[in-house]
């Protein structure tokens, strides 16, 4: 208990660090959009541009399809299990910058969804690798800047969503 306590202790002072820093009001107006970016549509039509290019034995497509059946139960059985309040809830006289679509925060399932796009696509088109896991990092980045996660929140879901992306990797090619 007593390492969870100071994990939690971490969490509260690196977010509470960031958004009381001057420049946040202006990083939560550019994490908006950049959360955005991992909200998943963009997810859908790059795997609708693959399957309608190459068709159902695409392997980057199968890939996908394998890491997401995987990522989403996983994401949702830690999320309900764990069941962390999100920094509204935890902290007092804090509301965060937009509402969040469930109750619970830890692990981020942008984040852990964003790193298995990156993987994948990286995987797949190895020049696009760094790019695509600065971008993955943004999103996680922007999710404790607009005040929905903590951010060992993040560095789950990043190393969830990078180890699932590399399983499924493995399975399909």
């Amino acid at each position: 208990m007593k390492l969870l306590y100071a994990i939690h202790k971490y969490d509260v002072f690196m977010f509470s660090w960031l958004i009381n820093a001057s420049i946040h009001n202006t990083l939560a107006k550019v994490s908006r959009y950049v959360s955005r970016t991992g909200d998943g549509g963009l997810y859908v039509l790059v795997m609708a541009l693959q399957y309608w290019e190459y068709g159902s034995q695409n392997l980057l497509l199968q890939s996908v399809l394998l890491a997401f059946a995987i990522e989403r139960p996983v994401y949702f059985v830690l999320k309900n299990g764990f069941k962390r309040n999100r920094p509204e809830a935890a902290l007092k006289n804090f509301h965060s910058f937009i509402r969040p679509s469930d109750k619970f925060s830890f692990p981020s399932g942008h984040t852990s969804a964003a790193f298995v796009m990156a993987v994948l696509l990286g995987h797949f088109f190895p020049l696009l690798l760094i790019p695509l896991c600065c971008w993955a990092g943004l999103v996680g980045f922007s999710r404790v800047a607009l005040g929905v996660h903590f951010p060992t929140d993040i560095l789950v879901g990043c190393a969830m969503g990078v180890t699932i992306a590399l399983f499924s990797i493995g399975q399909i090619t």
